[in-house]
């Protein structure tokens, strides 16, 4: 049930992030001095569809008879398939001269409808990212963007889940449902601050700061530090010291923690923090972008050497280039039902990201992508040539086809995990 509610919720997020998308272009076409033919929420077939009147500025219902008719007036359409949406410009060609039409408008114009959209995308991650700031931001990253002086953390403290029987954590009297404050006096805030400091201390003794006898709902309405939690003054704190595992062990400790979860909240630094973020991430975008496509060309390279360990290591980057790569199957398969099932924050936080992730894909050079559309016109316009309408379709389905093959090869990958 949680991955069906996941699913629906991730292709619901996804509509409307792509329909917000459009909308960025049908605004800058509008205000540009563009035709609209129509805009459309989801994908055809047309579920229901209006018409507005260009005389009278009111609008009516579209019977079925003429949907595939041409309308003098902006047609707004519900479609069947929620995949996003779209925004129908006349005379998309940049070769037609007609009034009204996107390609008898001016370079600077073009320029603003085609980025209009991911504009949007940047705009609806900052609004994301701020609320979020006000009411409570998961932290993700690394050095996550934040104002310190404006900023209150809390986190629910690393718990216990399991404890193996006569493990390390087991003799020094670490029990399930304990939660570990501290190791060492270093405060602990992810599950991975404890087993990474274990594992550069394999064989030697351990101090944990243990909190015992919490409830959950105590937990998560408390704030809590390294020392302890609000409503907690009553809960035992122990010190427990353990002999860990020497290194090459099954385990170190022996326990299994639950997930943490770190919250930081803003007051006047919101709207820092949401466009702060977004910049975070649009940056780490690029660089992940470029990492990839440095590991794919080196990787492939690489594959053609004659020495085996040359290969492999062009191999090892291949490989890590599908790891990183997530397609729809993925996304709304696998990261949704987990961030719905994490709640309202974190699914916020998710949409965000993935706002910001259209923005940046939509604005590379790539034919059949906006900013691949605005750097052809762009390149035609400096060369003093005319780009006709044959050229520029012939360019832009090529292109559509390679990104409709790259997705369908990542759409195995994402099969293939699931396996």
């Amino acid at each position: 049930m949680d991955i069906f509610v996941g699913v629906i919720v991730g292709l619901l997020v996804l509509m409307v992030l792509v329909t917000l998308h459009e909308f960025g272009h049908f605004i800058m076409a509008r205000r540009n001095g563009v035709r609209v033919l129509e805009f459309g929420i989801g994908f055809p077939p047309k579920a229901i569809a209006w018409v507005k009147n260009p005389k009278t500025k009111k609008w009516k219902r579209l019977p079925k008879s003429e949907w595939n008719k041409p309308q003098e007036g902006l047609v707004f359409s519900l479609n069947w398939l929620p995949i996003g949406g779209f925004c129908q410009m006349d005379g998309e060609s940049a070769s037609d001269t007609r009034s009204g039409t996107f390609g008898r408008a001016s370079f600077w114009r073009k320029t603003k409808i085609l980025l209009g959209g991911v504009t949007m995308n940047w705009i609806t991650a900052i609004i994301i990212f701020t609320i979020l700031a006000w009411t409570g931001m998961p932290e993700f990253l690394d050095s996550q963007f934040t104002m310190t002086n404006d900023t209150r953390v809390e986190w629910v403290p690393v718990q216990v889940a399991l404890v193996a029987e006569n493990s390390p954590a087991d003799l020094a009297g670490i029990k399930k449902g304990d939660y570990i404050l501290s190791v060492d006096n270093n405060a602990v805030k992810y599950s991975s601050d404890v087993t990474d400091y274990d594992g550069t201390r394999a064989g030697e003794k351990v101090t944990f700061k243990i909190m015992r006898g919490v409830s959950e709902q105590c937990i998560k309405k408390s704030t809590c530090t390294a020392e302890s939690c609000e409503c907690a003054k009553d809960a035992e704190v122990l010190e427990l010291t353990a002999t860990l595992n020497p290194e090459g062990s099954d385990y170190l400790l022996g326990i299994t923690m639950e997930s943490s979860q770190i919250m930081r909240y803003s007051t006047w630094s919101a709207p820092l923090v949401g466009v702060g973020l977004t910049a975070q991430i649009t940056s780490q975008t690029f660089e992940g972008v470029g990492m990839m496509l440095w590991n794919l060309v080196r990787g492939v390279g690489s594959l053609f050497s004659l020495d085996p360990s040359v290969r492999e290591s062009g191999q090892e980057a291949i490989s890590s280039v599908g790891d990183s790569v997530s397609g729809p199957v993925g996304i709304i398969g696998v990261l949704f039902p987990a961030f719905t099932s994490a709640g309202p924050a974190n699914l916020a936080f998710l949409a965000g990201l993935i706002s910001v992730s259209l923005a940046c894909m939509n604005i590379l050079p790539i034919p059949a992508l906006d900013g691949g559309r605005w750097l052809l016109i762009a390149i035609y316009r400096i060369r003093r040539k005319k780009l006709t309408k044959e050229l520029e379709e012939k360019i832009v389905s090529r292109a559509f086809i390679a990104l409709l093959t790259i997705m369908l090869i990542v759409t195995i990958l994402d099969i293939a995990r699931f396996f």
